[in-house]
C-alpha cells in the first residue's frame, strides 16, 4: 500500500531527464505538466514529480515516440534544484 503525503504518493520521486534537442513549452501538457526547459546546450530538459518506477517509463515510452535521443534521467534530491545550463 502507498502512503499519501500532501496530496502525492509517498513513493513519488522527482526527475530530471535531458532531451537532445529542442522542444516547444507546448509539449508540457503531454509530459504530465512536468518543466520544459531549454539548456545552453542545444538540449531540452524536463523536471518534474514521477508518481513510480510504472510512470517513469510512461514518460520515457514518450520522450522515444518523439524521436528525440534521451540524454540522461537524474533522480533529484527532495530539495535538489534542477540544473537546466549544463
Amino acid at each position: 500500500m502507498t502512503r499519501q503525503t500532501n496530496g502525492r504518493s509517498a513513493d513519488s520521486s522527482r526527475y530530471e531527464i535531458r532531451l537532445g534537442g529542442r522542444l516547444d513549452p507546448r509539449w508540457a501538457d503531454w509530459f504530465d505538466g512536468m518543466t520544459l526547459t531549454p539548456a545552453d546546450d542545444g538540449s531540452t530538459v524536463l523536471t518534474g514529480a514521477v508518481l513510480d518506477q510504472a510512470a517513469l517509463h510512461g514518460v520515457l515510452r514518450k520522450v522515444r515516440d518523439l524521436g528525440l535521443p534521451l540524454l540522461a534521467v537524474t533522480q533529484l534530491g527532495p530539495d535538489q534544484p534542477h540544473n537546466s545550463t549544463r
